[in-house]
C-alpha cells in the first residue's frame, strides 16, 4: 500500500512535470496561504465574520455617503478590543511564510507568470513577487475610485482636518484599496484577473476555498480553455473535480517542495 507521504511526493513530482510541460503558469491564491503566516481567515472556523458577523452589504454605499465619517472611523476606529482588534494585531504582525518565497523563486525561474490573490495583506509583494493581481485589494495602499490611481498609505499624511483625501489626479475621492462590501471589483484588477485566467496552460489553487465569486471562476475559465488545474489544498473544494491533480497539504510545505523540483528537473533537462 502507498503511503501518504510516497503519494504526496508523486503528486508532486508529477505536478512539476505537467507545469514544465506547458508554457504560462499562473496561480490562483485564497485565505489558507495567509493563515500559515498567522493570519485569521474571514470565514469558516475561528474566521473573523464568524465571531462578529458579516459587515453588511452597504460598506461601500456608507462611503459614498459620508466619506468624512468613514475616515473618522478609520483614522480613530470605535472597535479597538475584541475580534477585530486581534485579527487587525495579527494582519499586521505577518510576514511571509516558505509557500510565498516559493512562488518568488517560481516567478524568479519565468515559470510562474502571474499570481491571482484574494488575499489584502500584501504578503505576496512582501515576499517579493512583481506580477500580482489584488483581486479585493490591499491593506496597505490607498485608490482613487474614479481613475484607480493607487499609492501605499505611508505616502499620505492623512488627518482630521483634510478630509476627506481626494485623487491628485483627477479629483475624486480616495479610501483604502480594501475592496469594501458593495463596492465593484476595480476593473483595472478584474481585467488583468481575466487576462491572465485565458492567457494561462496550467494553473495552481493554493488555499482557496473556491466558494468566494468571481475569484472562483477564474479556474474554471482557465479549464474551460483547456488549462490544466493542480490543486494545494488541505480540504475539498468545489473546483476539487476539475483539477488533475490534488496535492493535499499545507501549502507553505507543498510549495517549496514543488519550487525545488522544477528548478531540479529544468536543470537536468538544460531548460
Amino acid at each position: 500500500m502507498t503511503s501518504p507521504d510516497a503519494k504526496l511526493e508523486k503528486g508532486i513530482e508529477d505536478a512539476a512535470r505537467i507545469i514544465l510541460e506547458r508554457n504560462y503558469l499562473v496561480a490562483m491564491v485564497g485565505a489558507g496561504m495567509s493563515v500559515e503566516s498567522g493570519i485569521p481567515p474571514f470565514r469558516g472556523s475561528g474566521g473573523l465574520w464568524t465571531k462578529v458577523g458579516e459587515p453588511d452589504n452597504r460598506g461601500y454605499q456608507r462611503f459614498l455617503e459620508d466619506p468624512v465619517a468613514h475616515w473618522r472611523n478609520i483614522l480613530n476606529p470605535e472597535d479597538m478590543e475584541g475580534p477585530r482588534a486581534e485579527f487587525r494585531d495579527a494582519i499586521e504582525s505577518a510576514r511571509p511564510n516558505p509557500g510565498h518565497y516559493s512562488l518568488v523563486e517560481l516567478e524568479e525561474m519565468d515559470v510562474l507568470k502571474y499570481i491571482i490573490t484574494q488575499n489584502v495583506d500584501g504578503l505576496h509583494l512582501d515576499a517579493g513577487n512583481k506580477r500580482v493581481a489584488e483581486i479585493h485589494g490591499n491593506r496597505n495602499k490607498l485608490r482613487c475610485i474614479g481613475c484607480n490611481a493607487r499609492w501605499m498609505r505611508s505616502e499620505w499624511d492623512i488627518n482630521v482636518d483634510n478630509l476627506p483625501p481626494r485623487c491628485p489626479e483627477c479629483g475624486d475621492l480616495v479610501k483604502g484599496d480594501g475592496v469594501a462590501f458593495g463596492e465593484p471589483i476595480p476593473r483595472d484588477v478584474l481585467n488583468i484577473c481575466y487576462r491572465e485566467s485565458v492567457a494561462c496552460d496550467s494553473m495552481i489553487i493554493i488555499g482557496t476555498s473556491a466558494v468566494v465569486y468571481p475569484a472562483a471562476a477564474f479556474p474554471q475559465e482557465a479549464a474551460m480553455r483547456g488549462a490544466t488545474l493542480i490543486e494545494i489544498n488541505t480540504d475539498d473544494t468545489p473546483l476539487t473535480r476539475m483539477c488533475e491533480l490534488v496535492l493535499r497539504g499545507p501549502s507553505g510545505q507543498i510549495l517549496p517542495a514543488l519550487a525545488e523540483r522544477i528548478r531540479a528537473i529544468s536543470e537536468d533537462i538544460g531548460r
